[in-house]
């Protein structure tokens, strides 16, 4: 069937609107719920495209109900909910199976609230959020509960939520920036000395962790949470920098040789700086590379930007801590860092002096 390509985010805006809300009037009079996109899915960031209709797709969302009604009412309320849902909707089924071999269901998940997010950070929002929990949430969770759509929001805590979550306490933020600026600054010299030996193969690989580093970095700097890998670039190019960054970043990544790559990527380490002295958390800082000491590579010493920043924060206790920042900054596996995996990152990733 040939049909033409609607949003996620839109389609199940109708959903809810057309379908969902008139049942869930007739059905929960008096029992507050509220409703919502948010979490997994291209959609819930704005990045599905028709492409993403290939797999799991069509309207979807969650229905949270408080801690009680949840475990009263979910199986009555799921029962209902697949007798009295259409088969398509928009022309899109409303039942479909995820992952393929599993049963096709619909796609109004009954939550509980509390659980939901206790899942996703490992506390209850509801009492804050402490610096180690802040440190132990990857990015990624991060937008996706943040991102996508609230349909409606009886329980009155959905968005309160959201808000928490939708940046970092600014100690936090300044702690993060400079972790990341610390990243930078520890493999700068490399994209030369690997090339200066005839490693051009080593030289780009540095040089594309130190593009990904300067686009997280910039992200970061602009109040958005960087997402995993499949979608970095294109949370990037809506930045406000992308497009004065862009062509030297892309220049490091196809350069054949060292000289080039440090060319591009000094360009663009000049810019970053300029726009972290644009922001006004530091005194301005230089902004000009700079040999490496008395070897020939050009560096802009980012460590400069790290002591900066560190020297900002005002609890004595995140000033404090060591310089490997958030989870996603000292740590890049999936099993780890993807979604549902809080317990295991607190009793893995989460050591005693992160206890804050």
């Amino acid at each position: 069937m040939t049909r033409p390509f609607l949003p996620g985010l839109e389609l199940s805006e109708l959903f809810y609107t057309e379908v969902v809300a008139p049942i869930l009037d007739s059905e929960l009079a008096g029992v507050p719920y509220s409703a919502a996109l948010i979490g997994w899915g291209s959609e819930v960031q704005g990045f599905d495209t028709a492409r993403s209709t290939d797999h799991a797709w069509g309207p979807r969302m969650q229905l949270f109900l408080g801690s009680a009604d949840f475990l009263a009412r979910r199986d009555e309320l799921d029962a209902l909910l697949d007798r009295r849902l259409p088969l398509e909707f928009r022309g899109y089924p409303v039942r479909f199976a995820f992952p393929s071999d599993a049963p096709a269901r619909h796609w109004v998940h009954v939550a509980d609230l509390r659980e939901f997010f206790t899942g996703q950070l490992g506390t209850d929002p509801a009492g804050g959020l402490s610096t180690s929990t802040w440190l132990t949430v990857p990015t990624q969770v991060l937008r996706e509960l943040t991102g996508g759509v609230v349909f409606h929001d009886g329980l009155g805590l959905l968005e309160p939520h959201r808000k928490l979550l939708a940046w970092y306490p600014d100690d936090v933020w300044r702690y993060v920036l400079a972790c990341q600026w610390m990243r930078l600054s520890q493999e700068e010299p490399f994209v030369g000395r690997c090339g200066e030996v005839g490693d051009e193969l080593g030289s780009a690989v540095v040089a594309a962790r130190q593009v990904r580093d300067l686009m997280k970095l910039c992200l970061l700097m602009n109040r958005v949470y960087p997402p995993y890998s499949k979608w970095l670039g294109t949370a990037f190019a809506a930045l406000p920098c992308a497009q004065a960054l862009t062509p030297d970043l892309s220049g490091a990544l196809s350069a054949r040789v060292w000289r080039e790559r440090e060319r591009h990527l000094s360009r663009a380490y000049e810019i970053a700086a300029r726009l972290h002295n644009d922001l006004g958390l530091t005194e301005p800082v230089d902004v000009t590379v700079r040999y490496f000491h008395d070897r020939p590579f050009r560096v802009l010493d980012a460590y400069r930007f790290t002591d900066a920043l560190v020297a900002t924060i005002s609890d004595s206790a995140v000033r404090a801590l060591p310089p490997v920042g958030a989870i996603d900054q000292y740590v890049d596996s999936t099993d780890v860092t993807d979604r549902g995996h809080a317990e295991l990152r607190r009793r893995y990733i989460t050591g005693p002096g992160l206890d804050l």
